[in-house]
């Protein structure tokens, strides 16, 4: 009777380091990225770029491919810039970084 009991545990997941972020789920990782290629698309579509924070690498690499699926759903190229170490900018082509004329969006 003293010996130790084993459980199974199922769907346990690894908790963070004490105020990092949580892993989104598959599921939250679509929805996600869902949202961000409708909103920033929008954005895109109307003013020809966008800034987006991106602090992590798992946040970048998420831009990345949402600017690869506009591009391909555009059937143009999105470009993604680092603007910093926190920010992306994500655009089309002749609304990049050195296009900072003072009546663009963005700039």
């Amino acid at each position: 009777m003293g010996g130790a009991v084993v459980r199974d545990l199922y769907n346990v997941r690894l908790r963070p380091v004490e105020g990092g972020p949580t892993p989104l789920t598959e599921e939250e990782e679509q929805r996600t990225r869902a949202v961000l290629f409708h909103e920033l698309g929008n954005v895109i579509a109307e003013r020809g770029r966008v800034r987006f924070p991106a602090y992590s690498p798992p946040e970048r690499r998420r831009l990345v491919e949402v600017a690869q699926r506009l591009g391909a759903h555009w059937g143009q190229q999105v470009f993604v810039v680092a603007e910093d170490e926190c920010a992306l900018l994500l655009h089309l082509a002749g609304h990049g970084p050195e296009s900072t004329a003072p009546g663009l969006p963005g700039a």
